[in-house]
């Protein structure tokens, strides 16, 4: 069998976690197939390929065409593997043609975009896994090591829970982490421009490999973003409907939650439906890996106070700044007015959510918590009840041993942080959370401040004074980060 050559292996850039564990499953002995997902423009093709580089391998890729002319493709691209042309009358004769490939000696079969072959009811689907189980049971003897990889998470999920159970080994591609994508990142790219970069782009290789680089992110933005003629003018819209029927609620959706998170009743009102309408849109995006549910960090697993969040940077992004223009852009808007008007005004609004998440992985990394989040309440009674303070949130929440041990905020600001950030904090916030029973360290909480722009010196000096407060600047949190591989 042919060595595969993957003629992109100079570009590839990390993912050697990943790869670690998919050569030490080939080099094992583990019969189960290997069922590899992930989000779109996550990487998994190339990631694949990757793999497959060296080995001798076959790669098949499957569409939304008709499934008989599908095998038939498949069937020209095994034939000269197997010195014959297969009759493929179905995806378990697919499967039966692969295994014999690895009669005599071991080789790799990639099938990806798996799901595409199968078919879209679920009765149906699980007949042809069901065939698909009775040829993987009869071909043990065979060393086809199988690779099934797909794209729509809450699918490729049910594969290893349906007829595949036991015989499939799940392997889930993330998004790149900020460590990670500083592979994306020129050496001399500041720490501020390397927060806000990832924070536009998200955790996707895709749009890491175009804005993370090769000029400023303005310029980046305008020519692939924002230019109709750009690469990524219409790529999340053309994700989504690879995945989704009806996308029209479920734009209006992420288009709310682009600026920030918001309650089921805060999305009801704004969509004008009722919540229970919402439930089944917000579960298939969940799915998909595309928004998040939250709670506060020190609430029961059944609490009923959720957020959600749209999870993803760049969608983030292109759903609050180019999704509203793009007729406008199609019609002679100039990205860069766009950019001027819309989205430099806004940008730190956009990037202090990123920032705050990487302030909670600092907090985590240096094992001062084993759980970090977010928490949000009622104000102290005193104040609801003059309605001077109805609510309160601390953007930096850690728990050790079920009791917080810190406490933190954020600021993505042009402007120092001020001593009144840390009185609030000590004055309002943390008294509103020991008024709410939550529990605290007994020797905490430890406070952390993190800010873009450095610290007032009333701020300096007020830290030094208390001894429990530390300070982390933009640079050193990115450097951390960093070193920690983070």
């Amino acid at each position: 069998m042919d060595v595969y050559s993957f003629a992109a292996r100079d570009r590839f850039l990390d993912r050697n976690a990943d790869l670690a564990r998919m050569e030490d499953w080939w080099s094992g002995r583990e019969a189960n197939a290997l069922a590899l997902y992930g989000r779109r423009r996550v990487g998994k093709s190339w990631l694949l390929r990757r793999f497959a580089d060296g080995k001798p391998a076959v790669v098949l890729v499957a569409d939304r065409r008709a499934q008989a002319p599908q095998l038939d493709r498949f069937a020209a691209q095994l034939e000269p593997l197997l010195g014959v042309r297969p009759a493929l009358d179905s995806v378990a004769s697919l499967f039966e043609a692969l295994y014999t490939l690895a009669e005599r000696e071991k080789a790799l079969a990639v099938i990806d975009e798996f799901p595409y072959l199968l078919p879209a009811g679920e009765s149906d689907r699980d007949e042809v896994l069901t065939a698909i189980q009775a040829v993987m049971e009869e071909r043990d003897v065979s060393r086809l090591k199988l690779v099934l990889c797909g794209s729509y998470i809450g699918q490729m999920e049910r594969l290893l829970t349906g007829p595949l159970r036991g015989r499939l080994t799940g392997l889930l591609v993330d998004p790149l982490d900020f460590g990670q994508a500083a592979v994306y990142f020129d050496a001399d790219t500041s720490a501020a421009d390397r927060v806000e970069r990832y924070a536009v782009a998200g955790g996707m290789s895709l749009y890491l490999d175009e804005l993370g680089s090769r000029g400023p992110l303005r310029r980046r933005v305008c020519s692939r973003v924002l230019d109709p003629r750009g690469p990524l003018f219409n790529d999340p819209r053309e994700v989504l409907e690879e995945e989704l029927r009806s996308p029209g609620v479920y734009y209006s959706l992420l288009e709310e939650l682009s600026t920030g998170k918001k309650s089921l009743a805060d999305l009801a009102t704004a969509l004008g439906r009722r919540t229970p309408d919402l439930q089944g849109y917000l579960k298939a995006l969940r799915g998909m890996q595309i928004v998040d549910r939250h709670a506060p960090v020190t609430a029961r697993e059944d609490v009923r106070s959720h957020r959600w969040s749209l999870s993803d940077g760049f969608m983030r992004f292109w759903f609050r700044f180019v999704f509203p223009y793009q007729e406008d852009l199609k019609t002679g808007l100039e990205p860069g007015v766009l950019y001027r008007e819309e989205i430099d005004p806004r940008l730190a609004d956009h990037v202090s959510p990123t920032f705050e998440a990487l302030c909670r992985q600092w907090v985590l990394r240096t094992g001062a918590a084993t759980r970090v989040g977010v928490w949000w309440g009622n104000a102290l009674g005193e104040h609801r009840r003059t309605k001077s303070r109805m609510s309160e949130e601390v953007d930096v929440v850690g728990l050790a041993r079920s009791a917080v041990s810190v406490v933190g905020e954020c600021k993505w600001t042009q402007e120092p942080m001020a001593l009144k950030v840390l009185e609030d904090l000590h004055t309002y916030k943390i008294p509103a959370m020991r008024e709410a029973k939550i529990r605290f360290a007994k020797d905490g909480p430890r406070t952390v401040l993190f800010s873009r722009s450095g610290f007032r010196d009333d701020l300096i000096q007020a830290a030094e004074r208390r001894g429990e407060v530390i300070l982390i600047s933009v640079e050193r949190l990115v450097g951390d980060l960093l070193a920690r591989g983070g």
